[in-house]
């Protein structure tokens, strides 16, 4: 990229931005049935299905790239969360039962 002497990153210097350029046909640059891609490339809009095809196929192309634990990875994951679960699980009980303590302090634990 580029920068010109007013600051504008992209422009070649002197040359006018494509929003101040006056649109092709006369009118606001829009055509109909298009839309404006990345990078500014105009593309065509597809159906609603296509569009779903297009994801789906996305999707597992992503999915391929997955690259799946081993067995050992696996387990050391596993036992990890387990005792990171247990951990906070403790803390909160541990809390739980200070504030319950705390409460009946301050506020008495009698019966009627």
């Amino acid at each position: 990229m580029s920068q010109t002497s007013t600051g504008d990153v992209g422009e070649p210097h002197g040359g006018a931005s494509a929003a101040s350029r006056p649109a092709e046909g006369g009118t606001d640059g829009r055509v109909e049935g298009r839309v404006e891609g990345r990078g500014g490339r105009r593309t065509e809009r597809r159906g609603f299905f296509a569009r779903i095809a297009l994801f789906l196929r996305q999707v597992a192309a992503e999915l391929r790239k997955v690259v799946r634990p081993t067995r050992n990875e696996l387990i050391t994951y596993t036992t990890v969360c387990m005792v990171f679960v247990a951990v906070i699980m403790a803390y909160v009980a541990g809390l739980d039962i200070a504030f319950g303590k705390l409460v009946l302090l301050v506020f008495g634990g009698g019966g009627a």
